[in-house]
């Protein structure tokens, strides 16, 4: 199953009270709140951040846009329900029924999914970035790949190399993953692992025939030594020595610098970032 994500990182929604007292069905998020029995409730706009709702019966029930997070739905049944746009963010979901429900456009970031049932669900446009336990429908190679672009961007470069690994262990021969990874080693200053990410992309690319990812790989390469050579030539500058080339190196390091600038936020459209 192919999963469409939110571009980038999705903003968090918050709903005043004002306007979810007067959008939601107040008597039956009490009925909810009171029994956990909601079967085919209207319960749009609701604001359930931090409920109780281990177990709680939501068959078929109507959460657009309702504001979960951070709830305790653990063995909920949610199939069926209508999770449109709603806000599960930092949810607990564990070993909850969500067959058949609509997750379109969820927020679903850090949420609990460990042992969840999603067979059937429509996910188009939900966001599972951190979240745990992920169905394997949901974490493949390509989605881990693109929360990891999502987490360098944020300036996560550790976060984004878990999600590449993630990524690369399912998927050995995933170029892109390889030169993501580089690129957010590069950024930790670990020039070393960089070169040996990039080389190995740049392997894959060359059995695959992509001839712009061996470009790519080309150019970040020529980057990390260029910025190895123009620290060496600072050095240098700072115990007495001439400037030599360090202005042609800074001028190369900065020039590859903005083509991997361009290519972490999707400007690189080419390589399917």
């Amino acid at each position: 199953m192919k999963v469409h994500l939110l571009p980038a990182i999705t903003v968090f929604t918050a709903f005043c009270w004002t306007t979810a007292a007067q959008a939601e069905n107040l008597e039956h998020t009490r009925q909810l709140m009171d029994t956990k029995q909601c079967e085919q409730c209207d319960l749009s706009q609701a604001g359930l951040v931090y409920a109780d709702l281990i177990g709680a019966n939501l068959n078929q029930a109507n959460l657009v846009q309702a504001n979960l997070s951070r709830a305790n739905l653990s063995s909920a049944n949610l199939s069926g329900a209508n999770l449109a746009g709603a806000v599960l963010f930092n949810a607990n979901l564990s070993g909850a029924d969500l067959q058949n429900a609509d997750l379109r456009n969820a927020d679903l970031r850090g949420a609990i999914l460990s042992g969840a049932n999603i067979e059937g669900a429509k996910l188009e446009g939900a966001n599972f970035m951190q979240a745990v336990g992920l169905p394997t429908q949901i974490a493949t190679p390509e989605n881990l790949y693109t929360w990891g672009l999502a987490e360098a961007k944020r300036g996560d470069f550790r976060g984004a190399i878990e999600n590449y690994n993630q990524a690369i262990g399912q998927n050995a021969n995933f170029a892109h993953a390889y030169l993501a990874r580089g690129i957010s080693r590069m950024r930790l200053g670990d020039d070393t692992g960089a070169i040996v990410d990039a080389q190995r992309a740049g392997e894959l690319y060359a059995a695959q025939g992509d001839a712009e990812g061996q470009q790519a790989v080309t150019q970040f390469i020529a980057g990390v030594q260029a910025s190895e050579e123009t620290a060496k030539e600072r050095a240098r500058i700072a115990n007495g020595g001439s400037s030599g080339g360090g202005n042609f190196l800074n001028f190369l390091g900065s020039a590859v610098g903005l083509v991997l600038q361009l290519f972490l936020q999707g400007g690189a459209g080419q390589f399917g970032l």
